[in-house]
């Protein structure tokens, strides 16, 4: 039965239902049992004044209770921020400077050298299928000036995420790494003051700017040893569901599995990137124009509601504002509970200040939640600067 309680009433062993007052100012993330003391004064401390009960399901205090089997996630790794994502960091470098040197070639007319586009795609993708976390959290590291350069690899790194987390063999996910690597490549042949117009392109600049698919294509296909499913990925990169896509406006039965997932990623990456002349959204606001645009058929509906899951609710590697007045780092996804994952607070706010703070992982703790997901941009922080604070800490 459903009993409104006063929290001077509540113990250990209920079952809280929902929170009755005051109804409007708290949220309760999950139903529970009160399983000690310190939920009972994180509540009061709150000013939570009431709540409902379901008396059917209290329990005894040190009763023997068969409860499910639940899936725990790794502990945190004391080492992520010093050692793994230092490495990760090397990567990501290593990457921008082969694509730099992938531009200067197309731009000159130079055949591509894959050699080394296939050592670094390598490299990041033994990475990911050892810790994915690792390079996804330095996904988050840009810099406004080389969205060029970062965009192409940054692709490539979430190509191989999502590839890792739908279990697609990882011979097959190089061949997806790379064609993402090159699916830009023709961006180089833009006017650049078309590539980095501040404000909306009209009609003629945008058929300019669409023009890039198909200098990627051709520069790909002239590529020495580039394989046709490298080349399909970078091929279908801007084709949409609904055939209103481009360089062919193909139809959706001729876009496969690969294209999709490749533009996804691209877009995703796209929203979420800050440059010269505006800021990124956060990656939750991202994921919800991803549905708009499954909605729309443009995007695979199955596949972006995958996405999701696969990066989180909060992403590793994104920052978050806790209700502790913190803001914090996402470390590790919460399966159980994807509102609720493993985060490093950084930061205090009121007065600003860094402070070093242990992990929290929100499933257990009683006494804070994320408020909403947040830029560092938003703060005047960067994240050159946080995870530099982090890994001296760690």
């Amino acid at each position: 039965m459903i009993v409104e309680r006063d929290i001077s009433q509540l113990s250990v062993g209920m079952y809280i239902v929902d929170i009755s007052f005051p109804k409007d100012r708290f949220r309760l993330s999950s139903q529970g049992w009160v399983e000690d003391e310190r939920i009972i004064n994180a509540l009061k401390a709150k000013g939570v004044e009431r709540l409902l009960i379901d008396t059917a399901k209290s329990r005894l205090v040190g009763k023997s209770v068969t409860r499910p089997e639940k899936r725990q996630s790794p502990p945190p790794n004391s080492r992520f921020f010093s050692s793994e994502l230092v490495k990760a960091k090397q990567v990501f470098e290593e990457s921008k400077s082969i694509q730099q040197k992938i531009f200067h070639d197309a731009k000159n007319g130079v055949p591509l050298n894959l050699a080394p586009v296939k050592a670094v795609t390598e490299q990041s993708i033994d990475l990911i299928f050892d810790n994915p976390d690792a390079l996804a959290c330095v996904l988050n590291i840009r810099h406004k000036d080389q969205y060029l350069l970062e965009h192409s690899v940054a692709v490539s790194v979430l190509m191989s995420i999502f590839a890792f987390y739908l279990k697609i063999d990882k011979e097959i996910v190089h061949h997806l790494a790379i064609g993402a690597f090159l699916h830009d490549v023709g961006k180089i042949m833009i006017p650049e003051h078309i590539l980095n117009k501040p404000g909306k392109l009209t009609d003629d600049e945008f058929a300019i700017m669409k023009t890039h698919a198909t200098h990627s294509i051709r520069t790909i296909k002239n590529t020495p040893n580039i394989s046709s499913l490298s080349l399909e990925v970078a091929r279908l990169h801007h084709e949409k569901l609904n055939g209103k896509g481009y360089p062919n406006g193909l139809p959706e039965r001729e876009i496969s599995t690969y294209g999709r997932m490749i533009a996804i990623c691209d877009i995703f990456d796209a929203l979420t990137s800050t440059r010269c002349y505006k800021s990124g959204y956060p990656q939750v606001k991202a994921f919800s124009i991803l549905r708009v645009l499954a909605k729309n058929n443009e995007l695979d509906v199955q596949l972006v509601d995958h996405f999701i899951k696969c990066m989180g609710v909060y992403p590793v590697g994104s920052v978050v504002q806790l209700e502790s007045n913190r803001l914090a780092i996402v470390e590790r996804h919460n399966t159980e509970d994807p509102i609720r994952p493993t985060v490093r607070p950084f930061y205090v706010l009121n007065p600003d200040h860094f402070e070093a703070c242990h992990h929290i992982d929100l499933a257990t703790a009683a006494d804070d939640l994320i408020v909403k997901c947040v830029r560092a941009d938003d703060f005047n922080l960067n994240m050159d600067e946080i995870i530099e604070f982090l890994s001296h800490q760690g």
